[in-house]
């Protein structure tokens, strides 16, 4: 992880096309401004990892489910032999 110190009204740039800009300091909240092509998906970490954790819950009960009907599919074809 890069560590860096900016002030208000300084900026890193990133890429090249990313300008990330230190806004305002106001105790422990720093606000950020970014400027970014529109192709590029700028999202709070916490979103992130609500997404997927959402995405994971989705995903094992499907996997739940599926191994369920399997289980269910096997039982039948014991039963027509």
């Amino acid at each position: 992880m890069l560590v860096l110190s900016r002030k208000p009204g300084e900026a890193v740039v990133m890429n090249g096309n990313i300008v990330v800009t230190v806004l305002e300091v106001e105790g422990e909240k720093v606000r950020l401004g970014i400027e970014a092509p529109r192709t590029v998906d700028i999202l709070r970490r916490e979103l992130c990892d609500e997404v997927r954790e959402q995405n994971l819950a989705a995903t094992s009960s499907g996997f739940t489910e599926l191994n369920r009907l399997v289980g269910l599919m096997r039982k039948s074809l014991k039963n027509l032999r």
